[in-house]
């Protein structure tokens, strides 16, 4: 393949690789639909591609939807098993956030709440939602009639509607994430239910040592889960391979607590947030999970002080 085709796929990468990571909600799996997307490109007749954007998108969407209805997938993917894998704010995986409904379709909530939409729906969603395509664009890259595009949207946006998430820019996920950690740190579960909102719910993977996520709802029952878990002990230690210490730092799009031990991320909890509240607390530590989240963290300058230096 000539080095002109190549550059112009290389212009595209990103882009397809978060088209297909909002589809995928995996890293990984989204970079392995990237590379079969350049082996078809390799292979193709470019001089009948007009427009390679839209052929790349058409290729990377079906090789999705796919793996989303592969049975490998459907076992991988069980509800109540599975949870996306976090990006950190910078990561071109991320790709497009400068509107309201781009921001929102990489949050870990959208995402959880995607996969309980047919593949088809989650691919209309994205497509619409994160990329503006119009339907009749989306009726070509996936093979079907406007309408049925536009029916798909339509039940897809139910299926995902969500309370009203607060944006935050640095400053205030921060000052969130300082508040968070002080309160668990504290040891006391008032502060944290001060935090919290009534109904807040928390999930966890459990470090990957459970087969099943680990859901809690309610102020008090979270408070207490969380102030037991930054309580350290040696064997906390020993699990994570050292003192960690914690910083702040955004991660799809939310405010997250980061624990590092050298530079290595070995756990992350990203926090919903309304009307000043904390809604969600989802906390991530299996390592399968954080390999991308830890490339990205290591070669990103920390400017500010940790919250914790040594824990």
């Amino acid at each position: 393949m000539d080095s002109a085709a190549t550059a112009r796929f290389e212009a595209l990468r990103s882009r397809m690789a978060s088209l297909a990571y909002r589809l995928l909600g995996s890293a990984a799996d989204a970079e392995d639909v990237v590379q079969d997307a350049f082996l078809r490109w390799q292979a193709a007749d470019r001089d009948y591609v007009e427009v390679p954007e839209a052929w790349l998108t058409k290729v990377v969407a079906n090789l999705a939807l796919d793996r989303l209805r592969s049975a490998y997938a459907r076992r991988e993917r069980t509800v109540g098993s599975w949870l996306p894998e976090p990006l950190l704010e910078g990561d071109p995986m991320l790709g497009p956030l400068d509107t309201v409904e781009q921001r929102e379709s990489v949050t870990i909530a959208v995402l959880l709440l995607l996969e309980r939409v047919p593949p088809v729906e989650r691919a209309v969603y994205v497509l619409r939602e994160a990329f503006s395509h119009s339907h009749k664009e989306i009726a070509q890259i996936l093979d079907i009639t406007e309408s049925a595009s536009q029916q798909h949207a339509l039940r897809a946006r139910r299926r995902v509607r969500t309370a009203p998430r607060a944006e935050v820019d640095r400053a205030a996920a921060r000052e969130i994430v300082e508040a968070f950690v002080s309160a668990a740190a504290s040891g006391r579960t008032d502060r944290l239910v001060a935090l919290l909102t009534a109904d807040a719910t928390g999930l966890s993977d459990g470090a990957g040592l459970s087969a099943t996520l680990m859901s809690l709802t309610g102020a008090e029952n979270l408070a207490r889960v969380i102030r037991g878990g930054f309580k350290p002990t040696p064997a906390k230690r020993r699990l994570a391979g050292g003192a960690p210490a914690f910083r702040a730092a955004i991660v799809n799009t939310a405010p997250a607590v980061i624990a590092t031990v050298d530079d290595r991320v070995i756990g992350a909890v990203i926090l919903t947030t309304t009307h000043g509240l904390i809604t969600t607390a989802t906390s991530i530590a299996a390592p399968t999970r954080l390999h991308r989240l830890t490339k990205t963290w290591q070669t990103t300058p920390q400017e500010a002080p940790p919250l914790i230096a040594k824990w």
